[in-house]
């Protein structure tokens, strides 16, 4: 296995390969995906400034699965950015012909993998941080497991929690929920896990100091040492 950091602009991701040729396609497609972005906000500035659900004047893929999917989650196109341009790029490691392929873009991953893939949870000061990982089973199929934390990261957060973890196969889905619920969710409210629907999001887990929470369906989890050293950047929201 190859790992290869990857950095254009806003984002900051790191490819998991075993094939050069891979990576080559992985950038190649993040990068069609950012320019396809960067030239839909250059004619609508609206679309990277906005809180809330937008409907665009665009039939580009990024920017559709961007509005679709945080449109379900009640937040603006940018909460789904990292996630949809993650997609992207293991999408053509797939049609490249990978097996395995993984694209972290800031805590936000989408994988394939014909082996099982160890993922870590970063936390910030909680207690759990970097101490657990969940064991993900092979994926023929692509899935996103995409985290937000309102207190690690540049990212804009109106929550509280240390960190709330999304899986979907929908990689842009995954993202808009992490943002949403890691927004509203609180100790003594968890209301907002009422309006996911399970059809489309399979789990959620929450740390928020020492109260976790664990919603749907959930890899198992074990004791991990998580390299902070090894954590991606990622995309700004």
């Amino acid at each position: 296995m190859i790992r290869v950091p990857f950095r254009f602009r806003e984002t900051i991701a790191t490819i998991l390969a075993d094939d050069p040729a891979q990576v080559k396609a992985a950038t190649a497609g993040m990068l069609e995906a950012r320019q396809e972005l960067e030239a839909y906000i250059a004619r609508d500035p609206f679309f990277a400034a906005t809180f809330d659900p937008y409907v665009p004047d665009s039939y580009d893929q990024v920017i559709v699965r961007m509005a679709d999917a945080t449109r379900k989650a009640g937040v603006g196109p940018m909460a789904a950015v990292a996630g949809a341009i993650a997609w992207a790029g293991v999408e053509a490691m797939k049609e490249a012909g990978a097996l395995f392929g993984v694209i972290d873009n800031g805590g936000d991953i989408a994988l394939i993998a014909d082996r099982p893939v160890r993922v870590g949870i970063h936390a910030g000061e909680a207690a759990l941080s970097n101490r657990i990982a969940f064991i993900v089973p092979p994926q023929d199929r692509v899935l996103g497991i995409c985290t937000s934390s309102a207190t690690v990261g540049p990212s804009i957060s109106f929550g509280i929690a240390d960190a709330v973890t999304v899986f979907s196969r929908n990689v842009a889905l995954a993202d808009a929920w992490a943002t949403a619920v890691c927004n509203e969710i609180r100790p003594d409210d968890r209301s907002v896990l009422d309006r996911i629907d399970p059809g489309e999001v399979y789990g959620v887990f929450a740390i928020m100091g020492d109260v976790t929470v664990k919603w749907g369906v959930l890899p198992p989890l074990v004791p991990a040492v998580v390299d902070e050293q090894l954590i991606s950047a990622g995309d700004r929201q």
